[in-house]
This record gives C-alpha cells, structure tokens and sequence, in this order.
C-alpha cells in the first residue's frame, strides 16, 4: 500500500564548493532541509530544498510542527492531492518563500516515491523529452572575480565543452560592467553564448541604460535586472532591448509566473523547483511557458533540474553550479556541454547518508 505512515525532516549545512558573490548577496552555505517518507508497503520517498545561508530553521520549524503531521494516512499516489492539501492548509503564510520552500521539501520527495513505485526515472515519469540537456556555466562568472579571472574562466569553461558562460553585472559603473563583458566576448569569441545576471539590483531606468550598452556584447539574456515584483518595469525592459530578459528564481507561485508571461515581461523562464513549492507546480509553470512559446531555463539544483529539463518540450538549460557533490556517491555526468540525464528509478540523486548524517545541525 502506498499510505504514509511515517515521516521525518532535518537540516544540514553544506559549505560552499567556492566562492560565490553578486551584486546584493553572498552565497553563505547551503542550508538544506530534507524529508523523508515512508508508506505502508516499504517504500521510502526522500525529498528536500534549500536556503543560501538564512531562514533554513524557519522551513524546518513548519515542516516539522505543521505540515508532516498532515501527511500521516495520505496516499502517496494522489499527487496533487497531497500538493494541495499540504499547500492549502498554510493559508496565512501562502505565497511566500519559506511556504514554498517547505511544500518543495515534501513534494519533492512524493514525486522520488512516485518514481520508484513507477520504476521510471524522473524525467520519464515527469514526461520524457530528451535525454541529454545544454549546460551553462555559472562557476567562472562571480562578481568578485577580476576581469582576468573572467577570461581565464570563459576560456575554460569553453575548452571543457561548455558553449555558454553566464556573468554577474552590477558593478557601480556601467563602463566596469562593459569592459568586463567585451573582454570575455573578445577572448571566446562569437559563437560562444553569454548571459548576464544583475540579482534584482537594479532600478527599471538604470536597466534599460544598460541594457542599451550591453547590445553590442550579443548577449544570450539579462536576468533578474529588476526586483521580481515588478512586473511593468521588467515589462517596459523588454520592450526597449532586443536582450531577452529572464526572471524567475524569487518567484513563489504559478500566479506569479502567469502575470509575467501575460505582460510579456520575460522571454526566458527560470523557474526553481525548490521555491515555487516543489516538482508538481514546477510542471505547471513549465507548460504554462510552452503556451506563450517561452523557454524554460531553472535556476541553479541541476542535480534535480536536469531530470525536470529533459521532460519538457520548451527546456533549455541547466545551470551549472555543483553543491551537492559532499553528500552525493556520484555527480551529474557532463559530455561535450550536455549534461547527461540520470537513468536511476527515483528523482535521480544519489545521496550518501552517511555523510549527510555527519552534517545535521538540527
């Protein structure tokens, strides 16, 4: 039987694998909460998501008081079923990041409980398109890395296979930012793609200048230029660039991505399991960019995202970052700029306990 009789949550911390900085924040450590199901019929579903260093405690405390007592008796097989009613029963904090956050860590792992008992591999069992996904890399592209750095990264990243480097922006002075950019542009080349990456730092007058500067680098997109909950002003930046502009890391609910789809505000999806509240509305969002004609490119896990990419028809990227390689017996298989999809009955991560055991902090 697949009813639920017991259920655990706990938290580890992950040191950062290098150094990672942008316009607003550093990358801290990777608080990670995890859940773990168990059905009557043996069966153990485990799921999880994520913080970069805050609120980790705060979507463990309502998992734990609120949410996993809810799921004592569910049947495991209802998927929306569960989504919802977990979901729905955190009115007063929906939508929101911790809400989120914390529905992921529980869905995720009702979706690893699907796979097994389907015996498909996630991206099967979410769809099944591809089975070979396009990587970006991000790991080069810092904003606390010199111009050299810059270079020297682009240069390798593009003679491991990597057709695409992505670059963080914001520096004070517009000129920094360009002079950077040209210089990677120069060093790898036409054909390679870069995209830029601003973390919500920038006012809509002061993206639509630079944005305007930016044109002649041929860039692939401009992400997240403006704070997600503006919504015209991403819509007015779109209008003035021939840039795509790509939003969706800080966005929480399939709503959210909606507005943004209807106002034309986003050329690139970049929705993120962990924090729109799991693989189930992840889904939604994917499908419902595939009716604008938009594609989709989620932000940072590729260790999930890549099974999630390879099921949809609109998938475009994975972005590399590794994090989880401490606690995992193996790593997502790259050849030639293509990640390869994994091919494991379950969500497609293989974790080591052991040492994920010698990491809880709560």
């Amino acid at each position: 039987m697949s009813i639920i009789t017991e259920a655990e949550t706990f938290l580890i911390d992950i040191p950062v694998e290098t150094v990672r900085t942008d316009s607003v924040q550093s990358f801290l450590k990777q608080e990670t909460i995890f859940v773990r199901i168990k059905t009557a019929d043996g069966n153990n579903g485990v799921g999880y998501s994520y913080t970069i260093g805050t609120g980790g405690t705060a979507v463990l405390a309502l998992i734990r008081d609120y949410l996993l007592p809810k799921l004592i008796g569910m049947d495991s097989r209802y998927v929306e079923k569960v989504w919802n009613d977990i979901y729905y029963s955190t009115r007063a904090t929906a939508t929101g990041a911790i809400t989120s956050l914390a529905v992921a860590a529980i869905d995720t792992a009702i979706w690893d409980l699907k796979c097994k008992r389907e015996k498909e591999p996630l991206a099967i069992a979410a769809g099944g398109f591809c089975d070979l996904v396009p990587v970006y890399d991000t790991e080069g592209g810092w904003l606390h890395i010199s111009t050299e750095e810059l270079v020297r990264g682009a240069l390798d990243s593009k003679k491991r296979g990597f057709t695409s480097v992505k670059i963080k922006v914001g520096k004070p002075d517009l000129d920094e930012d360009l002079e950077r950019l040209k210089e990677v542009r120069a060093a790898v080349g036409p054909r390679m793609r870069i995209m830029v990456d601003a973390n919500q730092s920038m006012t809509s007058t002061e993206a639509i200048r630079r944005a305007k500067a930016f044109e002649p680098v041929d860039l692939y997109w401009f992400e997240e230029p403006l704070p997600a909950d503006d919504i015209s002003g991403h819509a007015a930046l779109a209008r003035s660039t021939s840039i795509p502009i790509a939003v969706g890391e800080t966005m929480y609910s399939l709503m959210q991505f909606n507005q943004y789809l209807h106002s034309r505000a986003a050329g690139i999806i970049q929705v993120d399991v962990a924090r729109v509240g799991g693989i189930t509305p992840w889904m939604k969002v994917a499908h419902l960019a595939e009716s604008f004609n938009v594609k989709v490119s989620p932000h940072f896990l590729m260790e999930i995202h890549v099974s999630l990419v390879a099921a949809i028809p609109n998938g475009l990227y994975v972005e590399y970052i590794p994090q989880l390689r401490a606690i995992t017996k193996s790593a997502m298989t790259i050849k030639d700029g293509f990640a390869v999809v994994p091919k494991s009955k379950d969500i497609g991560i293989d974790w080591d306990f052991d040492k994920i055991d010698n990491l809880r902090v709560n």
